[in-house]
């Protein structure tokens, strides 16, 4: 692992030129508390997101919901372009030409999800270290661009072991060479349904939150339906003494409570909120009654809106057969109705969409995610707030 402290003459120079302070970097940190968990707050939920019309997704007059300088994507989109080898492609092929076709499109921010690409590319195929960061930095400040996020290294283990606590670092440390405010993961922060182990959970991410927070980061959890199923916390106990009955919290509004709002941030997956709204409406309560209670996304998103710095704008189609309620289509192309949402939630200013679709990339077509990634682009610019 680098050490924060030691430095050369020209690591200086260009610490001093992008910003950078390694002295937030502390060798030893100390794991916080979990904080006071309130009350579950019940309330009314929206209906199900509705086929919309032509122009539905806010085409045509209006104030822009998404400013210019907001519009973004993680580049998990067009992964096959970054990992693409430029010597067999005349495509955009690794980060470098990948980051100028993006920015051609109009896009101002990228998250990313790792920092692998081909080998034959620029730099070589992993740039996971200070000496890559600054590699990719000089691209994306080539082409204009701010890295804003990266589904990167969050530790499985807890206790965090020192192995774990120096990677956690390492990655801090490149982001904050990347100029990014935020560093995260693809993947809830448990699989469980359990309160018990969404306290644990949380203890874990209120001590790497504080981590973060040190060296100027918020850390994020980005998070699919499963997180917004209904929390287990009461009721009788099944034959391992755990709960079997829930109070109507959902598990990611639980860890939203038990965490402390200083250090622990969230990304909503705009799309699987969507399938969790479809998917968990109903729910046994401690005494054995069926309630129902539909997800609100947005709801959940103004009741607490700083928590959410990052979304991931996705779309999808109806199909009531598959069990999730949509089918992924490219952004601005579905039924969700993005240009509610964005309404509701406001402050235009603090959030960052980023555009997503996990099926871009096709074995038949080799430039359909850059295709995909162009049309998101322009549907996200195209929202607009009703007059």
């Amino acid at each position: 692992m680098t050490d924060f402290h030691e430095t050369s003459a020209a690591d200086e120079a260009l610490r001093q030129r992008l910003g950078i302070n390694r002295r937030r970097f502390l060798s030893t940190c100390t794991a916080v508390g979990a904080g006071a968990v309130a009350a579950p707050v019940f309330g009314a939920a929206p209906a199900f997101a509705q086929p919309q019309t032509k122009g539905g997704h806010g085409h045509g007059h209006g104030r822009e919901l998404v400013p210019a300088k907001k519009r973004g994507i993680i580049l998990y989109t067009v992964r096959d372009a970054t990992g693409r080898d430029p010597l067999t492609s005349t495509l955009p092929s690794g980060f470098r030409e990948v980051f100028k076709e993006l920015a051609r499109y109009g896009y101002k921010q990228v998250e990313f999800a790792g920092y692998n690409q081909h080998a034959n590319a620029p730099g070589g195929a992993a740039l996971e270290s200070v000496a890559g960061a600054k590699l990719l930095r000089s691209w994306l400040d080539e082409y204009g661009l701010r890295a804003r996020g990266n589904h990167g290294f969050i530790p499985g283990s807890w206790p965090l072991t020192q192995p774990d606590l120096d990677t956690f670092k390492k990655h801090l440390e490149i982001a904050n060479i990347l100029g990014m405010d935020h560093m995260g993961t693809g993947g809830d922060p448990t699989n469980s349904s359990y309160k018990a182990d969404w306290d644990v959970a949380a203890d874990k991410w209120n001590a790497m939150g504080a981590i973060a927070r040190k060296a100027g980061i918020k850390l994020y959890t980005h998070n699919h339906d499963a997180a917004y199923g209904f929390l287990l916390d009461g009721g009788p106990l099944d034959a391992q003494g755990r709960p079997t009955r829930s109070s109507g919290i959902r598990k990611l509004e639980y860890f939203l409570k038990a965490t402390d709002p200083r250090s622990v941030w969230l990304e909503m997956d705009i799309y699987w909120a969507h399938v969790a709204q479809y998917k968990f409406h109903t729910y046994t309560a401690h005494d054995g009654s069926q309630r129902k209670k539909v997800f609100d996304p947005a709801g959940l998103v103004s009741r607490d809106n700083k928590r959410f710095p990052l979304f991931h704008a996705k779309d999808g189609t109806r199909n009531d057969t598959s069990g999730q309620g949509y089918d992924m289509v490219a952004f601005g192309e579905g039924v969700i109705d993005y240009r509610t949402f964005f309404s509701r939630v406001g402050e235009k200013n603090y959030h960052n969409p980023m555009v997503e679709q996990d099926n871009a990339p096709s074995a038949t077509d080799a430039g359909q995610s850059l295709k995909l990634a162009k049309i998101g682009y322009d549907n996200l610019a195209a929202l607009r707030k009703k007059r």
